[in-house]
């Protein structure tokens, strides 16, 4: 079973940058979609970034775009997050989201743990 192990995260002043990685732990064929989503408190999760089609089609969010970049390794079997210019309403627990096949091409569709990103003003 995938399991999705993040990284990176942290307390980082404003302008400053960080990078999540987000490192797929299994047997798999590849990494077709890729979801970075953002939980800050008492609020909804939302969506920050997105690569699909192989990570050939990017989308983000109107608040991130220009700022985030969000990218793969195929060779690590990892993808990231590269957060630069960060404000404080950064602030929130970043989750990433990956779907793709099995070496046997059966479908996965996997969540990481979450991560905190803290952008002190």
């Amino acid at each position: 079973q995938v399991q999705l192990v993040e990284s990176g995260g942290g307390l980082v002043q404003a302008g400053g940058s960080l990078r999540l990685s987000c490192t797929v732990s299994a047997n798999i064929f590849s990494i077709n979609d890729i979801n970075w989503y953002r939980q800050a408190p008492g609020k909804e999760r939302n969506m920050v970034a997105s690569a699909t089609r192989g990570g050939s089609l990017t989308n983000y969010a109107d608040s991130v775009k220009g700022r985030f970049t969000v990218s793969k390794d195929n060779a690590e079997n990892t993808v990231y997050l590269q957060m630069n210019s960060l404000k404080p309403e950064d602030t929130a627990v970043y989750y990433c989201n990956v779907q793709g096949f099995y070496r046997n091409l059966i479908e996965y569709n996997a969540w990481g743990q979450g991560i905190r990103v803290t952008v002190s003003p």
